[in-house]
């Protein structure tokens, strides 16, 4: 018996999946990928099991500079109607948010570093009851949205309100990025340096680079995630 199939939509080289890939090696995940910066097409839905929507610097409202942005929306949505596991990393999170038709826009300040969530009791009672009530992320996001209608929301910063959402049982959009390994972390401050106009809200280079300390647990928190969605697909007989 082979593995479900889980399918990665990547907008950038630098945000990649991270240890997601680990994680989905170590349960025998046969992965594929489209690089929509690499012009890779939208696969036949029918060949996937899992859909991930990873990060990238631009918004979900970038069409005309992005046009595929509006295929991908699409698709996500078809994704979501076939009751299949949906994950979403940031920019992945807010456009699962649009494809639910809620508003994505540019939030009063950014958010980049390494700051706390802080659990809802919806959270507490439901996916994240594994994890600590409060615990440190990597932010690195400008953008944020509207809560799609019938989403439940999970966790939230003192910056930003709507950080983790659930909609149905089997899809996740995650503002922050628990995916993060050293080397994406890296890869991340390397593309993105520019951005990093230290303020309140915005930490600089070093500090970034320091909170890879915090990594190893969120990675942890994130495979307990993955794990409970997984048990939710057992039913379904593997290709």
């Amino acid at each position: 018996m082979s593995s479900h199939r889980i399918h990665y939509l990547m907008h950038v080289s630098f945000e990649n999946p991270g240890y997601i890939e680990q994680w989905a090696k170590q349960r025998n995940f046969i992965q594929s990928y489209t690089r929509f910066y690499a012009g890779d097409p939208i696969p036949d839905i029918t060949g996937i099991d899992w859909l991930i929507v990873m990060g990238g610097p631009m918004g979900v409202y970038d069409s005309t500079e992005y046009p595929w942005l509006e295929n991908e929306k699409t698709f996500i949505r078809q994704c979501i109607n076939e009751d299949m596991p949906v994950i979403g990393i940031c920019l992945g999170a807010q456009l699962i948010a649009a494809a639910l038709n809620a508003a994505v826009y540019p939030h009063s300040s950014k958010e980049i570093g390494w700051f706390p969530v802080h659990q809802t009791d919806a959270g507490k009672a439901g996916i994240f009851s594994d994890l600590p009530d409060t615990f440190t992320v990597l932010h690195w996001h400008g953008d944020t949205f509207d809560l799609p209608v019938g989403a439940t929301l999970l966790a939230s910063s003192n910056i930003c309100r709507n950080q983790a959402f659930q909609y149905g049982d089997k899809v996740l959009g995650l503002q922050f990025h628990f995916e993060s390994t050293p080397a994406t972390l890296s890869g991340m401050i390397e593309n993105c340096r520019k951005e990093l106009v230290p303020s309140a809200t915005v930490q600089d280079e070093a500090e970034i680079a320091s909170g890879s300390r915090y990594i190893t647990d969120n990675n942890t928190r994130l495979a307990l995630l993955l794990d409970k969605i997984s048990l939710l697909t057992i039913h379904k007989e593997p290709v």
